[in-house]
């Protein structure tokens, strides 16, 4: 078993706060020292009220799913002595009423591109093997209820 620990923190200052409209921006602290300005998303709440420059947790959890199929591609193109140049993914998360009638992030798609070097550059079939492998691991994937789709990029 292994434990994660993130101290999320927010502070109301001076500002009003039963009229509604507090600054909903804070701190996501991570024990290897890491900030992150966190804050709801303008599309949920309005600016000023949402900081459109932070992080939002939908978009956290879209990172989350992105970086973990990252890492897991990464180690097995390594294992399989492809070497790995670049890897890009512009994912996107769809947030929509699931069969339970709650708004939730209802779909992932990973749109990963990949730059290979060297001699032993994997074919279309090997790429498929490693995403499908990656996916199979994937921590956060196997966490949510929501899909998680691969669309390999070039």
């Amino acid at each position: 078993m292994s434990e994660y620990v993130a101290t999320v923190e927010w502070s109301r200052g001076d500002q009003p706060f039963l009229d509604n409209k507090y600054a909903r921006a804070h701190d996501w602290r991570f024990d290897g020292g890491a900030v992150v300005r966190g804050s709801s998303a303008p599309g949920s709440v309005p600016v000023p009220m949402s900081d459109p420059a932070a992080v939002d947790p939908e978009e956290a959890l879209v990172a989350a799913v992105s970086s973990c199929h990252m890492l897991f591609f990464l180690g097995f193109a390594a294992k399989a002595g492809f070497v790995v140049d670049r890897y890009r993914d512009q994912a996107v998360g769809i947030m929509s009423r699931d069969d339970r009638g709650k708004v939730s992030i209802t779909a992932v798609t990973l749109r990963p591109a990949i730059d290979f070097s060297g001699d032993n550059r994997p074919d279309a079939a090997a790429i498929d093997d490693l995403h499908h492998r990656s996916h199979e691991h994937c921590y956060v994937a196997n966490s949510i209820r929501a899909p998680v789709t691969i669309e390999p990029q070039g």
